[in-house]
């Protein structure tokens, strides 16, 4: 059984939508990681660590074009280059996959996802797709979750968690740590 991460950048609010304010990113705070917290390498450093444990990534539809065509060709990014990628959308076309970013795989509902999950490999990581990470954490796909918390307050914006009425889940305290800057590593696995 693969274990699935939702990896995100999140206020201290548990807003998680726009935090890089590229492309694609609108919200009215877009950049917040950026422009309110003074930058420290160490304080970002889970983004490497996460590198030696990801066997592939998992995307909704819109992360992944914002994310696949400047990540293909970033530096910072090349070691995504060749991990498979899977994309869960019920409307991308087969058209619509990035050339030259690896194998791309697209799945079209949750019980695709919770198939993938049972298959061999490594840890899937997703990045960005706050939809879907909701979508997949109500439905107890989601195994960890690995979130850098910032000292700012949005107050409005795509949630990491959905509203929906649903049974108690329980995290256990995998690692934690908190940086100078007022960010804190939060990495928790999903026991029940």
């Amino acid at each position: 059984m693969r274990d699935l991460v939702y990896t995100a950048f999140m206020s201290l609010d548990g807003v998680v939508d726009s935090p890089g304010g590229g492309p694609g990113e609108e919200h009215r705070s877009g950049g917040w990681v950026i422009k309110d917290v003074e930058f420290l390498p160490e304080a970002f450093a889970l983004k490497g660590e996460e590198l030696t444990e990801t066997t592939a990534l998992m995307f909704g539809r819109r992360s992944y074009e914002a994310f696949a065509p400047t990540w293909r060709d970033s530096q910072d990014h090349a070691a995504y280059k060749d991990l498979p990628k899977y994309v869960v959308s019920s409307t991308i076309s087969e058209d619509a996959i990035v050339e030259g970013w690896g194998q791309t795989t697209i799945l079209r509902s949750t019980a695709d996802v919770a198939e993938v999950k049972k298959g061999e490999g490594g840890a899937i990581f997703i990045h960005g797709s706050a939809e879907l990470a909701r979508r997949l954490s109500d439905a107890g796909l989601i195994d960890r979750y690995n979130l850098l918390v910032f000292p700012v307050l949005l107050g409005a914006g795509k949630s990491l968690f959905s509203d929906a009425d649903r049974d108690r889940q329980k995290l256990r305290l995998r690692e934690s740590q908190g940086y100078p800057n007022g960010v804190v590593k939060l990495l928790y696995d999903v026991v029940g």
